[in-house]
């Protein structure tokens, strides 16, 4: 039977990460994310895969980012059995991140059904529950960086470092032959980068027969991590000039732990002008945060280093964590310069919306953009400065500042990808890009292309190449 590779989620755009490697009469997916985009096709794509879920024996887990793991729930809903295998810290994220997601979907179905009552239409289901999370939580099996370990009978895998978040990892698998040479594959995962905060450094890639990679920013440069101390100073240093607030959209898994990290660096340093309040706004930031203190075995030695000097690193007596949805809401009413981090990252649910709603339009303060803003959200609009943003409905001025740092980008950018990538070109017969917007795709093809590689596709959602060693 001939091993395919089957592209499914994050092939010709960024989210939703997911393709399937068949052999000997296995599947195994190599990641199952949520897409995140336009509503209508969102619902439909989230709703889809591209075979029974039972079908599929086995899933290896590259990280905790939902748009890399959100839809597992669903895959379990519809009739997955088997193990799920990512790094410890991974697994730990994961029990928040699905917990939340489940609630979102709840909330979300809620609210749409509410509309679609008024007009006689069908209710709509969430696309998991609490219920499908906690199935899918006993599936999950922790397996350590750099150990060898059957997926299933015929494929073993051994995951390696990404530097991309807690836990995260690449993936090497081995497909054995019943004679000859194994097939190799390599998937990158989502590709971190050099001297990013906390985390250590993604490690080298292992060789292979064909290389799966990431492109998010396969055409983009964005500032080192370590020039983002100084600049990150400065929109402060301005907010506290002009009284305002500064406004952070981020994940709360990673951007938000490394801008607190961050700030506390810079206090430390003497470079902020006054100690004003950093608040993490931010249910899920404040579980996950607690999940970075149970991992210390992650960091870098810098993180390390000042752990030990300062004695804590995201704690201190100006960050404030909220607990409750009414501390969330009182913050509206405090008027002092002050630093809000809430998710998500991409504006396009939680408390972020109600923080931008009230302060948008008020030219003393400044919206801070530290991560990707995929096409069609509202954190896109933002980064676009364009006159109105539509929030809950309605429109608001975008009179307050807007400020974009993407040298906090958890990804590789353009050099640093074909860094990674290139001492494969000569042994590797194919290489595929997803994870990546098209133009930033084709751009990271063509220098794959100058770098050596013989074969280098852009697949779309269902196209299959099939495999030999």
């Amino acid at each position: 039977m001939a091993s395919r590779l089957i592209f499914h989620g994050a092939a010709g755009e960024v989210t939703g990460s997911m393709h399937l490697v068949e052999h000997n009469g296995k599947t195994i997916s190599l990641d199952c994310g949520l897409f995140q985009g336009r509503r209508k096709l969102a619902n439909e794509r989230n709703r889809s895969f591209p075979c029974k879920p039972s079908q599929i024996d086995a899933v290896v887990l590259s990280h905790a980012h939902i748009d890399h793991c959100g839809k597992l729930p669903r895959l379990v809903r519809e009739g997955f059995s088997g193990p799920i295998y990512a790094t410890a810290a991974t697994c730990d994220l994961v029990k928040i991140l699905l917990a939340d997601s489940a609630h979102i979907q709840h909330e979300d179905a809620e609210y749409w059904n509410r509309k679609r009552v008024k007009r006689g239409d069908a209710p709509i289901e969430p696309l998991y529950s609490k219920t499908d999370v906690e199935d899918t939580l006993k599936l999950f099996e922790p397996r350590k960086l750099r150990e060898t370990f059957e997926v299933v009978p015929g494929i073993t895998a051994r995951l390696h470092e990404a530097g991309h978040m807690l836990g995260s990892a690449g993936v090497a698998l081995t497909l054995e032959q019943p004679t000859g040479k194994p097939i190799r594959i390599t998937f990158t995962g989502d590709l971190g980068r050099p001297d990013l905060a906390i985390l250590r450094d993604p490690a080298l890639l292992p060789e292979c027969d064909y290389l799966i990679s990431e492109s998010t920013y396969g055409n983009r440069m964005s500032s080192k991590p370590d020039d983002m101390h100084g600049q990150l100073a400065k929109v402060i240093n301005d907010a506290i000039d002009r009284g305002g607030k500064v406004i952070i959209p981020a994940f709360a898994v990673g951007r938000t732990q490394i801008i607190v990290y961050f700030y506390h660096q810079l206090l430390h340093e003497g470079l902020i002008k006054k100690r004003i309040p950093i608040i993490v706004d931010s249910p899920l930031a404040r579980k996950a945060t607690e999940i970075f203190r149970l991992h210390p075995e992650v960091f870098d030695e810098e993180a390390a280093g000042f752990k030990k000097e300062a004695g804590a690193i995201f704690r201190s007596d100006i960050c404030e964590y909220t607990a409750s949805v009414e501390d969330s809401k009182a913050l509206q009413h405090r008027h002092e310069p002050m630093i809000i981090v809430s998710a998500s990252g991409m504006c396009e649910a939680g408390r972020i919306l109600h923080h931008l709603k009230n302060n948008v339009s008020n030219p003393r303060n400044t919206v801070l953009i530290v991560g990707y803003q995929a096409m069609h959200t509202l954190g896109r609009r933002i980064v676009e400065k364009v006159k109105d943003v539509r929030i809950f409905g309605k429109k608001y001025e975008l009179n307050a500042r807007v400020k974009t740092l993407n040298g906090f980008s958890a990804h590789a950018n353009a050099e640093e990808l074909l860094q990674w990538t290139s001492p494969l070109a000569s042994k590797t017969k194919q290489a595929f890009l997803v994870h990546g917007e098209t133009d930033q795709a084709e751009v990271m093809a063509d220098n794959m292309r100058d770098a050596g590689f013989a074969e280098v596709f852009l697949p779309k959602q269902g196209d299959a190449f099939e495999l030999s060693a």
